[in-house]
């Protein structure tokens, strides 16, 4: 057994110089032939960990450690296409002299990011008539004059006419039922201000209705409430051998800052345990002879370095919960599926739907 700093090599993936190994995993994660890997909740508990690097206003940086690579991957996966967020679906034009043609303008617009909780909304079904409870309308009426007041000798659009450009701002929210109140403490609007759509002269005008549902990624990318969702295995980087003082430096420049350490006295090298995830594993290290021997490199099979993005419906520590709430949900249809087999036996199982 490892030593309680020590990583079981059976949780690493090897990196050499020119393949990969233990990249297979078995046909049960985390069984072996001979042993008893029956389910055990509390062994499961203990190794299962949650931890928050960093967190901003709109990105999130966390460890998901105990879990197989199919978990890491469905969560990531639920959160690109299974959370809901609400997103502009119907547009209507009304005016529309600008150069940009109605349908690529309409597309652009159902790009833009809202601020609207989608907990606040219910999912409006292609037959569902539009009410408060299913529907956002934003109004655009903009419309592009010459700036009389503007200096002889500017070439400056933004000086020399008013409106020179359709931003998200101008989409202005119109409550409906209830909405003013439900909404009181945040109205819908973009997410960003300053999104371009199009560019505006003398003359030309936007004038629309836009109608904003809740949807889901899988459906349309407009609807997916993150930019990024990706993770990464930590890596893992052994030293067998000392590393001789005159070739300190060179090793560390092998590696991304921060990863080796120097001891300015003795030179001894050492791996920093937090920074070590800062490496890229680019194998730098294993095209120089004479480190071959001295290091081995690989990545940590169940430990996932999670980097999320939200688009800015969500607040990035709500994104998680809201992909295991999904997961939940969709094993808890599969559970009753299969209670429904074990109880009709051979018989055909029709399920509802959804």
């Amino acid at each position: 057994m490892p030593s309680r700093n020590e990583i079981d090599p059976r949780r690493l993936v090897g990196v050499h110089a020119e393949r990969i190994t233990n990249v297979s995993s078995t046909d049960y994660p985390g069984h072996y032939p001979g042993e008893d890997h029956s389910w055990n909740l509390q062994k499961f508990q203990k190794n299962l960990k949650v931890q928050v690097q960093r967190l901003s206003q709109r990105s999130i940086e966390f460890d998901l450690v105990g879990v197989d690579a199919s978990i890491a991957n469905a969560f990531r996966r639920i959160l690109m296409a299974e959370v809901p967020t609400v997103a502009i679906e119907h547009v209507y034009v009304w005016n529309n002299t600008s150069v940009i043609q109605d349908e690529v303008l309409a597309h652009r617009i159902g790009l833009i990011p809202l601020n609207i909780d989608p907990a606040m909304m219910e999912m409006r079904g292609p037959d569902d008539v539009p009410m408060d409870r299913n529907t956002i309308i934003f109004k655009i009426q903009v419309v592009c004059e010459r700036n009389h007041a503007a200096p002889k000798d500017t070439t400056n659009p933004a000086q020399l006419y008013k409106n020179h450009e359709l931003l998200s701002s101008h989409l202005t929210w119109e409550p409906a039922g209830e909405q003013e109140d439900v909404f009181a403490e945040k109205p819908p609007a973009p997410t960003n201000p300053n999104i371009v759509l199009a560019k505006l002269r003398p003359g030309q005008a936007v004038e629309m209705e836009l109608h904003a549902v809740k949807g889901v990624g899988k459906d349309h990318a407009k609807f997916s409430p993150v930019a990024t969702a990706s993770y990464r295995l930590l890596p893992h980087i052994n030293i067998k051998q000392a590393i001789p003082p005159h070739l300190a430096e060179k090793f560390q420049k092998c590696f991304a800052p921060g990863v080796v350490n120097i001891n300015p006295r003795t030179k001894e090298v050492t791996i920093d345990k937090y920074n070590v995830r800062k490496d890229t594993v680019s194998r730098e290290v294993l095209r120089h002879p004479e480190f071959t021997d001295m290091v081995e490199l690989g990545r940590v099979r169940d430990h996932f370095l999670f980097n999320i993005e939200s688009e800015g419906a969500y607040e990035p520590e709500r994104l998680l919960p809201e992909a295991i709430r999904i997961m939940r949900e969709k094993i808890s249809v599969l559970r009753k599926a299969a209670e429904a087999l074990l109880t009709l036996g051979d018989g055909d199982v029709q399920m509802a739907e959804a």
